[in-house]
């Protein structure tokens, strides 16, 4: 067979990027982000479906920290390979990171189709924006906005931290001060080569257009946050290695970044980890965003 991509043909490569396959019960995991997040708001104050953005799509729920008026923000983008999911499933972490005083902020997206990727960037952005300019009327510090997300959501992840689109939306340069991307495809190359690409329809310049990895920050050594890259352990080899392939550019150009590899969690339980306080990821994202 033919490589297609570095040692991979086109079945390997489908296999590696095909995550849904190497659980036998994905959907569990999917529904307990669903349950989980329905507990956070029915507990917890939080103003639901707000608009940011002219879409009908583009909506997100924020959970402020009680009695703090300039908390450090979390925003957390969804997964489900552009085309699953929503904000609804995305603030299972809030009781945990709003306990140690971090707000946090679950985005929606317009899905694949009728979106592109191109879409999905320019909206995740947009929400962005509206967190910074209206944080002080939600007891949020602009200065200390962090963000995170897991599989598509940790490739929605590495462009928020990418450089060359926060002037044209009124923003400075170094607007998130932190990263978590979980399970991130911060390469899309493969992304663009593999059956994910059905949906996608992405010419290889729309893949490297909105590819983390080819879109750093073009001052790094002011501009580079830092960044905590997870992948589970029991992920595919291409995951794992996007993780450890980004963080080792974000450090090569002068940033701080920690591969962290979870032990024993898969593509789909490793969001979960930020539950709860006791997991390294849980405590590690906590570290950043308060020290």
């Amino acid at each position: 067979m033919t490589a297609l991509y570095r040692n991979f043909d086109q079945e390997e490569l489908d296999v590696q990027y095909r995550a849904s396959a190497t659980v036998p019960n994905m959907q569990d995991f999917v529904d307990e982000y669903g349950s989980r997040s329905v507990e956070a708001r029915a507990t917890m104050e939080h103003i639901a479906d707000i608009k940011f953005g002219p879409g009908g799509e583009e909506t997100l729920d924020l959970f402020p920290v009680p009695g703090n008026d300039k908390a450090p923000l979390f925003v957390f983008i969804h997964g489900g390979y552009w085309r699953m999911l929503s904000k609804n499933e995305s603030s299972f972490m809030a009781p945990n990171l709003v306990e140690h005083g971090i707000a946090v902020a679950a985005v929606n997206y317009t899905l694949v189709p009728p979106a592109d990727i191109d879409q999905i960037v320019a909206e995740c952005r947009r929400s962005i924006k509206w967190l910074y300019d209206n944080a002080a009327d939600h007891g949020i510090d602009p200065k200390r906005i962090y963000v995170g997300g897991s599989s598509a959501g940790g490739h929605l992840t590495g462009m928020m931290v990418a450089g060359g689109w926060q002037e044209e939306l009124g923003l400075p340069a170094d607007v998130i001060k932190g990263g978590l991307p979980i399970s991130g495809l911060l390469d899309m190359e493969p992304i663009s080569k593999c059956f994910v690409n059905e949906w996608l329809e992405m010419t290889l310049e729309d893949a490297l257009r909105n590819s983390p990895d080819r879109n750093l920050p073009e001052n790094p050594r002011e501009n580079l946050c830092p960044l905590i890259v997870a992948a589970g352990g029991e992920e595919t080899d291409e995951f794992r290695r996007q993780s450890k392939d980004f963080a080792a550019l974000w450090q090569s150009k002068g940033g701080q970044a920690e591969y962290l590899e979870c032990t024993g969690l898969h593509h789909f339980n490793a969001p979960l980890d930020l539950c709860h306080a006791g997991s390294e990821m849980s405590q590690k994202l906590v570290a950043m965003i308060k020290n």
